[in-house]
């Protein structure tokens, strides 16, 4: 049975009604029989049928042993962190989602827990940052925004030898391209604001771990600290799920053509696509990913924020926002946006350039989508094109 399939079966069928569709539970409690006897259910925010659900699937989806639903990306981030001790050190991708820069520096940070940035996509990188005092080594693969790749595997065996927790967050691979756990993760987290949910109207977040043990340490912070997932939004993330591998691979298409396009351009600096064999570690991604994403980022030749901020307000199809995965494309420019709570100089080191544009491409006809391209970047005056040095 093929995984899509199987992930369409795996949403089941209500055993008390026979709704195809998984009921909300909209409820605050539950009933009990007597003290400590019920049907599984006590109290909401410890559990929720529809959430459960969802939980479950996902565990699946990544093939864990344990699904935790949490109200966004950043509080499931935030359970992971809770793993950890005053003292412990987190070795972290250097071009990192800017919520998780901002949660590891300006909360975390307080409460001594150190984090070291480095460029995993060189396993030697890695090896180098190790400190006896590094607990968890943290990944995005592909990165946000310059799409990166690490080498799950490899980086695994480090972390095992290590005694070191491997967490990779999959939210622009989604677990209908990539299965961290299968390479020798021990948890996984998404954002399932994203491809997940896929349509741009929720917020949610997941973690996935290998083990039994490890879930229920994260279940436990899950119910202790109080971050969960609503009913209702933990069916929308369902309902998304349906369609993630059919979504999934349609974003993968679109995204390959616009990147291909974009490689030939003439106000182009760079293009970073895993799918494009110019890319850094283009094999690695070939080997960990059954597809390339719907994610693509380039750098202008004019490499100024003005030139890029220039080309995102003149799309017409593409629209301005934050957040990505979704059915209609979106844009953004990182250095004002997503990644402004990075310092400069250290958003730059990592190759986030002030002219870097993310594409979130969606489901639209990909000829409509180059066109939109295409006339946004004909508005760079011509005679500003230069060739630059890339940050890569």
């Amino acid at each position: 049975m093929s995984n899509a399939t199987a992930l369409i079966h795996s949403i089941p069928v209500d055993p008390l009604t026979g709704s195809i569709s998984v009921p909300i539970y909209q409820t605050s409690t539950f009933v009990q029989e007597e003290p400590g006897v019920n049907k599984g259910f006590d109290y909401a925010r410890t559990n929720n049928p529809t959430r459960a659900t969802l939980e479950k699937i996902i565990a699946e989806l990544e093939n864990g042993s344990t699904g935790i639903a949490f109200a966004s990306g950043l509080a499931a981030i935030d359970a992971v962190v809770k793993l950890l001790r005053s003292g412990d050190e987190i070795l972290a991708v250097d071009d990192i989602y800017g919520g998780a820069f901002r949660l590891f520096t300006h909360i975390y940070g307080k409460f001594g827990i150190k984090v070291n940035y480095t460029d995993t996509a060189d396993i030697a990188n890695v090896i180098d940052a190790l400190t006896p005092e590094t607990k968890l080594i943290w990944l995005e693969t592909p990165t946000n925004p310059t799409l990166k790749i690490s080498g799950i595997q490899a980086i695994a065996k480090i972390a095992q030898q290590n005694d070191i927790l491997l967490c990779v967050d999959n939210t622009f691979a989604s677990p209908a391209l990539q299965q961290p756990l299968n390479l020798g993760a021990d948890i996984v987290v998404h954002s399932a604001t994203k491809y997940l949910g896929g349509h741009s109207d929720l917020i949610a977040g997941v973690v996935v771990t290998k083990n039994e043990e490890l879930g229920a340490q994260i279940k436990f912070i899950q119910n202790a600290s109080g971050a969960i997932l609503s009913p209702h939004d933990s069916w929308l993330v369902i309902r998304g799920i349906e369609t993630l591998h059919l979504r999934v691979q349609q974003h993968s298409r679109n995204a390959q053509v616009v990147a291909e396009f974009l490689e030939q351009h003439p106000a182009i600096d760079k293009v970073y696509y895993p799918g494009l064999k110019s890319h850094l570690n283009h094999d690695i991604a070939a080997k960990q990913q059954s597809a390339f994403g719907g994610i693509v980022s380039f750098t202008l030749k004019v490499d100024t924020a003005e030139a890029a901020k220039n080309v995102v307000c003149s799309t017409r199809l593409f629209k301005l926002a934050e957040s990505l995965g979704g059915v209609k494309s979106l844009l953004c420019h990182p250095a004002t946006m997503t990644h402004k709570s990075i310092p400069a100089e250290q958003r730059q080191a990592a190759g986030v350039a002030d002219s870097l544009v993310r594409l979130s491409v969606g489901l639209e006809e990909v000829e409509d989508l180059i066109d939109d391209i295409q006339q946004a970047l004909a508005k760079i005056n011509a005679h500003k094109l230069k060739p630059i040095t890339s940050n890569i």
